[in-house]
This record gives C-alpha cells, sequence and structure tokens, in this order.
C-alpha cells in the first residue's frame, strides 16, 4: 500500500494539477508537523470533496467536451443487466449521463464516475447541482436546458416522458442566465474547488443547453457532427432490447433513485485514466474498504482508444483487480464504422453496439491476452 501521509507541497501540486485546488487555497486537510515539513492525511479525509480528490490524479485531453452521449444503443444493455440480475454493490462508468441510467436500472448503493477529463468531473457537479435544486423530472430537464420553471413545476410529477419533453419545449429561456449562477452558487457548497476557468467553462457547458436544449447533439473538436449522432432528445427516447423506455428520465422512480444517490454524497466524480495507475485502483481499493464489489463497470468505448495508444494491458490488469462476483460485468460499446465493419449483435437503425460481459471472465481472457480490439469486443460478449 502506498505511504498514506504526503508532504504539503505534494499534496498541493497534485491537487492544483487536478484542478481541485486553487493556488491560493490553505487547509487541505488535518495535518501534523514532521521534521518541519506538514504531512497532510489525505486518505483521512472522507468528505465528498476530499473523497474526490483522494481518488483523482492529474488530467489529460479527449477531443469532445462529451455534453451528452453519442450511443444510442446505450439502453440495449439494461436488457442484458436485468437478464443478468445486475444489482447493488459499487458502480464505475465513464462519460456524462448516460450512467445515471445504467445506475437506475442496478440500484448500487455507490458510484463512480471516472473520466480523464477534468471537465467531466465538472458536469457531474453540475448534475448534482441540477439534482438538488430540482423537485421533480420537469424542473431537471427545465433547469438543465435553462428554461424558465413555471410555478405549478410539481404537477408533472409522475407524467410520461413524452409529455415532459413537450412541455419543456414550450418553455422560453430564461434570458438572464440566472439558472447557471444558481448552478454554481450550489456547487461551491460542494467543497471542491472551483478556478475561474473551471467556472467558465460551467458556464460554457450550460451555455450549450440553453442555445439548443433538447436538439443537443454530440459533437468532436475539429469534425463535424455525424449523421447518426443523437440529440438529447432521442437519447431520452431510446429503448431497451424488448421496446421499453429505459432511461433514468423515464419514469419518476428512476430519476428520483439517482437524485436520492446525489443527496447522499454517493455518485463521485473522479479524474483518471481507465489504464492509469492511480485513480481505477483506488477506485478498487475505496470499493473494498466499504465492503462493496463492483456491479459493474461501464467504459463506453474507451477500450479502443487505450488500445490504439498501446496501455489496453494497463487497463484490463486494473479492471481484473476489481472487487467483484460473479454477477459483476463490464459494459462496453463498439462503433463499428472506424473498422469497416458491423457487429453481429448490432440492431438495425444503430451505429453503436453495447456489449456486456462478465468480469469473470474479462480477467480469465485478461491473462490469456487478445490477439486484437476486435478480438476484445467479439469474445465473451452478449
Amino acid at each position: 500500500m502506498a505511504n498514506p501521509g504526503i508532504t504539503l507541497g505534494a499534496a498541493r501540486g497534485l491537487l492544483v494539477a487536478c484542478g481541485l485546488l486553487a493556488v491560493s487555497g490553505v487547509g487541505l486537510a488535518r495535518g501534523v508537523a514532521t521534521r518541519g515539513v506538514q504531512v497532510i492525511t489525505v486518505r483521512d479525509d472522507t468528505s465528498f470533496a476530499g473523497t474526490v480528490a483522494r481518488l483523482s490524479e492529474a488530467p489529460g485531453y479527449f477531443d469532445s467536451d462529451n455534453l451528452i452521449s453519442n450511443e444510442t444503443s446505450y439502453l440495449h444493455a439494461v436488457s442484458q443487466l436485468r437478464a443478468g440480475r445486475v444489482s447493488g454493490g459499487a458502480y464505475i462508468g465513464v462519460g456524462p449521463d448516460q450512467s445515471f441510467s445504467y445506475i437506475a436500472a442496478i440500484r448500487p448503493r455507490v458510484a463512480f464516475m471516472i473520466d480523464i477529463r477534468r471537465e467531466n468531473l465538472l458536469m457531474h457537479l453540475m448534475f448534482k447541482a441540477l439534482f438538488e435544486r430540482s423537485s421533480n423530472r420537469f424542473e431537471f430537464l427545465s433547469r438543465w436546458t435553462g428554461r424558465v420553471v413555471p410555478p405549478d413545476a410539481r404537477r408533472w410529477d409522475g407524467s410520461p416522458i413524452e409529455s415532459i419533453l413537450a412541455a419543456v419545449d414550450s418553455l422560453p429561456v430564461d434570458s438572464t442566465a440566472s439558472e447557471t449562477d444558481s448552478l454554481l452558487v450550489t456547487m461551491r457548497r460542494y467543497g471542491v474547488p472551483l478556478s475561474l476557468a473551471d467556472t467558465a467553462t460551467i458556464r460554457r457547458f450550460h451555455g450549450e443547453f440553453i442555445q439548443y436544449g433538447l436538439d443537443l447533439r454530440f459533437t468532436s473538436t475539429g469534425r463535424s457532427p455525424r449523421y447518426y449522432y443523437p440529440t438529447l432528445r432521442e437519447l431520452i427516447l431510446e429503448r431497451d432490447l424488448e421496446g421499453n423506455q429505459a432511461s433514468y428520465l423515464a419514469n419518476e422512480e428512476g430519476w428520483r433513485f439517482v437524485r436520492g444517490l446525489e443527496a447522499r454524497n454517493r455518485v463521485i466524480p473522479v479524474v483518471g485514466n481507465l489504464a492509469g495507475s492511480t485513480a481505477l485502483p483506488a477506485i478498487g481499493r475505496e470499493v473494498a474498504a466499504r465492503g462493496e464489489r463492483v456491479s459493474a463497470l461501464y467504459v463506453s468505448n474507451v477500450e479502443m482508444y487505450i488500445w490504439r495508444d498501446g496501455s489496453f494491458a494497463n487497463f484490463a490488469a486494473n479492471a481484473s483487480r476489481l472487487p467483484r462476483d460473479e454477477r459483476s460485468v463490464i459494459i462496453r460499446s463498439f462503433f463499428g464504422g472506424g473498422f469497416g465493419q458491423s457487429h453481429p449483435l448490432n440492431r438495425p437503425r444503430h451505429y453503436s453496439t453495447q456489449l456486456v460481459q462478465s468480469l469473470d471472465d474479462f480477467a480469465r481472457r485478461e491473462s490469456q491476452g487478445w490477439s486484437s480490439y476486435l478480438d476484445l469486443v467479439t469474445l465473451g460478449n452478449r
């Protein structure tokens, strides 16, 4: 186990690199003076902000803001989770809000949102504030898209999601952007230091949702939107393999479960590389320390990128060491266009394919090795 104590300078350097500490910040955590050097016991800080800092590593770069997903097939995995009776435990996932739908289906006791980009951490702090400031799905979507929330918002409790989306579409945009200011006030109470750059990023992100509303699409830096990129509205209305609406916004119960988890500080955003030596192993230790096992690890198509950069073996080792049981799974997405072929499990109308594999099977195959990325996504998946 790594030394739990680090010097003040080292702690400040790491947290500043992660954007988790303002340069002028003081009083990081409880510490003692040792031979003239103050030792910070970061490991002992179990607050929400302390846990975020303790598990995170320095951020990296990806060429997209990932404000919303581009996986139209994301809810297909819900059918597989249900069939495999995947439930409880700890959830680990990448990306923005698509993980909330998996959380609503699995009902974990804690969830960790890991992403190489610090921007994703900021998005999840924004989501945390949106859940706190909203009484139901209608108000959540209204605030998320910067619409003026009417005084009778509670009358939409339990309404069909189609009716809620139509009602949100009819609301006027809040031209004062007061919701963004209110979100920032709420976010600062969570204790994660926000720099001026962070504040500007949050304003830019929320501004995108305000400008485009439910018609916002996934975009990549320097590339035009692809014809198959879904809108936020389309993602919310997607269905599982049985044709059922399965988004966390599809019904009040699923949304309220995620809201309750957020309220108890059990949706924890972490800055980290899945193939790195710090964040994912630290999450694994945190899960074990809580007496839990990983119910699901959602990686989207991150494996493709880490395969390309030669670090897949590191990720596979990290994932194989996570605490698990016979029902633990890994959820991945495959985009066939880049390989000139579709996946055998691909469904009509979807450019992406959602795949679910037992973590036990993944660990067994990890010890044997894979010959290619295509080998990875076609063996042991369902």
